[in-house]
């Protein structure tokens, strides 16, 4: 992105685009999808994919960049020391820019849920629009006071959870069948895999947590022990997996997870040795395979996050789509 403010209308769309982090966009499409496969009811339509596409457009560039604009208008002078660049530290959109930006995503994300409840009525169209007017809230809170999550990862982490891997998952099935038990296990399972990864994802952010009073898990317990902390509750979510697996009575998912289980905690043993080098020979992989999906960083112990994500959502991928399609195979026909 060019360094001079107000150079030109792309470059001032580009900034406006780049405010709403299009990075993160994408973490919540497997959720919407596996929440679709689980239903047993999504069909080769264009009705049903007009419907998926919807909802990733309502989570994604709309919920999810609206957290990010509101998000980088409070964090302003937070910014200003981890990153400079974004678009309002370094002058390329003033901060009235960013509040239009951020109602216009805002209202198109609501109005996109309301469509849907009028579209669907009933209880499957409240849930999508309830999951969409919660994860709007949450957004807001999670940076804006009085509130302000983020200030604390004991309710930080919980939000992001919530917001981006749960009620996304919830919606995904809704519009699709009724809610199913093991879409609450495995909506629940996501829960806590987005809980993991954002304790982890704050370590690039962790000297201006530390320097504005941010309690950042990193800053209250230190790298290594964050490490540990997202590790277990990643091998909870695993383990959780194999229950339903289990439940479903396919010992052959019960091996798959068992096996990438197994493979997963290898690499958090080598990761947890080296918080700041681990993993070094897949750094290509964020270099130059995931780089612009996952993101970089300079700091050490996120960087070496980075690799580690790589390999954790390959597998954790894998489980969730085989399980989803199975829970809707059982469904299918119901």
């Amino acid at each position: 992105m060019p360094s001079t403010p107000g150079t030109g209308f792309i470059n001032k769309v580009r900034a406006h685009i780049e405010l709403l982090d299009p990075v993160t966009w994408i973490s919540v499409f497997p959720s919407l999808a596996a929440g679709a496969m689980a239903s047993g009811q999504m069909h080769a339509t264009p009705h049903d994919f007009f419907i998926l596409l919807l909802l990733f457009l309502m989570f994604g560039p709309l919920g999810t960049g609206f957290s990010q604009a509101i998000n980088d208008y409070y964090d302003l002078e937070l910014d200003r020391v981890n990153e400079p660049g974004r678009p309002i530290p370094s002058g390329r959109l003033s901060e009235k820019e960013a509040v239009w930006n951020s109602i216009a995503v805002f209202t198109l994300a609501l109005s996109s849920g309301i469509w849907l409840w009028l579209h669907f009525g009933g209880v499957r169209g409240a849930i999508a629009l309830t999951a969409i007017g919660i994860s709007l809230v949450l957004a807001y809170i999670y940076s804006a006071p009085p509130f302000k999550l983020k200030q604390n990862i004991l309710l930080s982490a919980p939000a992001v959870g919530i917001a981006y891997n749960m009620l996304p998952f919830l919606a995904g099935n809704a519009l699709f069948s009724d809610i199913h038990p093991e879409t609450l296990w495995m909506a629940g399972l996501n829960f806590f895999m987005g809980v993991a990864l954002i304790i982890m994802n704050d370590f690039k952010s962790a000297k201006g947590d530390l320097e504005s009073g941010l309690k950042s898990m990193t800053v209250m317990i230190g790298a290594k022990n964050t490490f540990l902390v997202a590790f277990v509750l990643i091998d909870g979510v695993f383990l959780g997996f194999s229950w339903i697996a289990w439940h479903l009575g396919s010992m052959l998912l019960f091996s798959i997870v068992l096996v990438t289980l197994a493979v997963n905690m290898v690499i958090q043993a080598l990761l947890y040795r080296d918080p700041k080098g681990g993993l070094s020979f897949m750094q290509h992989a964020v270099d130059d395979g995931f780089g612009n999906a996952i993101g970089k960083s300079d700091v050490q112990e996120h960087n070496t996050f980075l690799r580690y994500q790589v390999a954790n959502n390959l597998l954790f991928l894998i489980i969730l789509f085989i399980a989803a399609g199975m829970v809707g195979v059982k469904y299918m026909y119901q």
